[in-house]
């Protein structure tokens, strides 16, 4: 079982070295990445069952992740949106919370943090399919 995962980040570097990260220390797979808001938007819409959950950056090369999170409304209970940024502070985390960002993490004190949120997801994601695997065997 695997955690799909969307990565909005404009810097190459620390998009793969978050991608080797979370997909070395839990059971997340990377779908998908982008450099823009629109970019990542797009995505989103073209794939609205194909993600668990999005991490996003603040500071993009085209738009922002405020501005992302603002505009993913419809999305299922299980898909967990994280801003993942350098920029975090007090005011940040209330606006995201304010969207319904689920996580807010900052880059350079918190990536063990967001390793722990990824796989107790993994673990969620994992009970909600065994569950529906039983109730469609009960059903059968």
């Amino acid at each position: 079982m695997h955690l799909q995962t969307f990565i909005v980040e404009d810097n190459a570097t620390i998009r793969e070295n978050l991608i080797g990260t979370l997909e070395e220390l839990t059971c997340v797979k990377v779908t998908g990445t982008s450099a823009t808001e629109d970019e990542a938007l797009a995505w989103m819409e073209a794939n609205a069952d194909g993600w668990d959950v999005l991490i996003v950056d603040l500071f993009l090369k085209q738009g922002s992740g405020i501005h992302l999170a603002q505009r993913i409304v419809d999305r299922k209970p299980h898909q967990k949106v994280i801003v993942f940024s350098n920029y975090i502070n007090a005011s940040v985390r209330k606006r995201c919370a304010q969207l319904g960002v689920d996580a807010v993490f900052d880059k350079s004190t918190e990536i063990d943090a967001l390793v722990d949120y990824c796989a107790h997801q993994c673990f969620r994601v994992a009970q909600l399919h065994a569950k529906a695997g039983t109730q469609a065997q009960a059903e059968a």
